[in-house]
């Protein structure tokens, strides 16, 4: 597609008060600029703005944005004293984050009128996330309605799932009319994650099968079979599965009638308790990894415990993860908890020696922003820690798709 449309693509994670951004060059993959607009809709609206490409200083401003609109313009403003506008013949499309695409979307997609139709049919299943999404879609298409812009979803990776890992074992005309399965969400951080482990192995993806552990505030586990996911940890929605911060992951579900009926909760409290007051957090105060170790090294034990359950859910996963894939080339750790907590990928694989698991404390100990193996060279799977990168995933699968389109 060189020369056509340009070697750029914006990158934009639009959320329900902030907008990402990170403008990358597709010819090496090299980013020009990133920054972040927050608190939009408040008087207090920051955005900080950084020129990647020209290594100048990072540039910040207060005062009220109103809109995602007003957040757009502002970040094109930014990216034009750079000499990087959104009207450059150079941009060749807008990348969106979109984090529900259902059954429907199992790919990047061109967005028109009946993509947009199709992720607001899905606001039911992710109320939180999609109608946020879409805002930075319509905001995006009004600035720029001349140019490709392309959905990137956080399901599509996982639509691969055989039924029997996707189905929830309940009556499945009730489960078809509702949309209740398992989506599945970091699917562009399992995908990119699970393609740059085989890489690290020095080895195709066809013929790689990963355990994924994408450990950050948010956090889920995937099953990746020479390239395919097999089965996730979160489901319908990114509550179920592993610990998380703020989220408990798997419950019961008998302990929602229980607080409905006999604690007198209403249905929105349980959603606040188990989303926002669970997890790490609920646990024992703190949802920060950094913090929970400095307390258990000060003897705390409530954050002992804390740690201890998640450890314990972890391994629970790299365990039947391990059983469903039948043989298991690598574990790769990333995102925040992953690529920085050596304490929590030495816990995790504690005592899995007998499945080939095991890491090289000195390996563990080593602070790097490249992937890199920390298990002993003999081991029979490999322990790797690989930093992910969902923003380049979203522009290269957008580039590649507008390149087919022109």
């Amino acid at each position: 597609m060189t020369g056509t449309r340009g070697t750029r693509v914006l990158v934009l994670n639009s959320g329900s008060s902030s907008l990402k951004y990170q403008l990358l060059d597709m010819r090496d993959s090299s980013r020009l600029a990133a920054g972040l607009v927050e608190r939009i809709g408040e008087q207090t609206s920051r955005l900080k703005h950084t020129p990647l490409a020209s290594g100048g200083d990072v540039r910040e401003a207060e005062g009220p944005i109103a809109d995602h609109d007003a957040a757009l313009k502002a970040v094109a403003q930014e990216l034009s004293r750079d000499g990087l506008g959104l009207d450059s013949p150079d941009l060749a499309a807008i990348g969106h984050r979109v984090v529900h695409g259902g059954m429907f979307f199992t790919e990047p997609t061109v967005v028109d009128d009946a993509v947009i139709a199709e992720i607001e049919r899905l606001i039911p299943v992710a109320p939180l996330h999609n109608p946020a999404n879409l805002t930075g879609i319509r905001t995006a298409r009004a600035l720029r309605p001349d140019l490709p812009q392309v959905a990137v979803f956080d399901t599509a990776f996982h639509t691969t799932m055989p039924e029997s890992a996707a189905r929830y074992a309940i009556d499945p005309r009730i489960a078809d009319r509702h949309r209740i399965r398992r989506y599945g969400f970091h699917g562009t951080s399992h995908a990119y994650v699970s393609r740059a482990t085989a890489e690290l192995l020095g080895r195709a993806p066809e013929d790689v099968n990963v355990i994924v552990l994408h450990l950050g505030n948010g956090a889920s586990a995937s099953a990746v079979r020479g390239g395919r996911c097999v089965d996730t940890s979160m489901g319908l929605t990114p509550l179920e599965g592993l610990v998380m911060g703020t989220r408990s992951g798997d419950l019961d579900p008998a302990v929602i009638f229980h607080l409905a009926r006999v604690g007198g909760m209403s249905m929105d409290e349980i959603d606040t308790l188990l989303n926002k007051r669970s997890g790490l957090f609920g646990l024992c105060g703190d949802n920060d990894m950094r913090e929970i170790r400095r307390r258990i090294d000060g003897g705390d034990e409530a954050a002992s415990l804390a740690f201890d359950i998640y450890v314990h859910r972890l391994k629970k996963y790299i365990g039947a993860y391990y059983a469903v894939l039948g043989t298991v080339d690598a574990v790769a750790f990333t995102a925040g908890v992953g690529e920085n907590a050596a304490p929590v990928r030495e816990a995790a694989v504690a005592g899995l020696e007998g499945l080939g698991l095991a890491v090289d404390p000195e390996r563990n100990a080593v602070r790097s922003d490249r992937p890199r193996i920390v298990s002993p060279d003999a081991a029979r799977v490999a322990v790797a820690v690989v930093p992910t990168d969902e923003e380049l995933e979203i522009a290269t699968q957008t580039y590649a798709l507008v390149g087919k389109n022109t």
